[in-house]
């Protein structure tokens, strides 16, 4: 089982969708590559909306996941790199809506100048862990 805290001498979530300690649970630990907002024919979606790629980002996560078994709350550590400041509240609304609070990952947020193409405005870097009664070998 994972276990998910907030000791009483962190600052406090106001809401936003992270956890300060995630105990990783037993399972098939999964990291990912880092996921951006190109559908399965590396057609950007979003072009100049951050909440669109950041949405795409997500759909590409779970896709991922759902090939072994998994599911967004089996996600430990959740690395989003974003390029806009002014897209954070975004970034939170969408994060927030993925995860409830019982449920959400260690996260980092980091700004960039870029990342690999101009067109893309955020990226996340997911590390989950499958139970193993629900991991299965993808379908390769």
């Amino acid at each position: 089982m994972t276990t998910r805290f907030n000791p009483p001498t962190g600052w406090p979530q106001n809401g936003r969708a992270f956890n300060h300690g995630v105990v990783q649970p037993e399972g098939r630990t999964l990291h990912m590559t880092g996921q951006v907002a190109w559908d399965g024919n590396g057609k950007l979606i979003g072009a100049g909306d951050c909440e669109a790629q950041i949405r795409q980002c997500f759909d590409n996560v779970e896709s991922i996941l759902k090939a072994v078994g998994g599911r967004l709350d089996d996600i430990v550590s959740l690395t989003i790199f974003f390029l806009n400041p002014g897209d954070l509240p975004v970034i939170q609304k969408v994060r927030a809506e993925k995860f409830s609070p019982e449920v959400a990952p260690a996260s980092i947020l980091i700004q960039t100048p870029g990342l690999v193409i101009p067109e893309l405005l955020v990226e996340l870097v997911p590390i989950s862990v499958i139970p193993f009664d629900r991991y299965h070998a993808p379908e390769c």
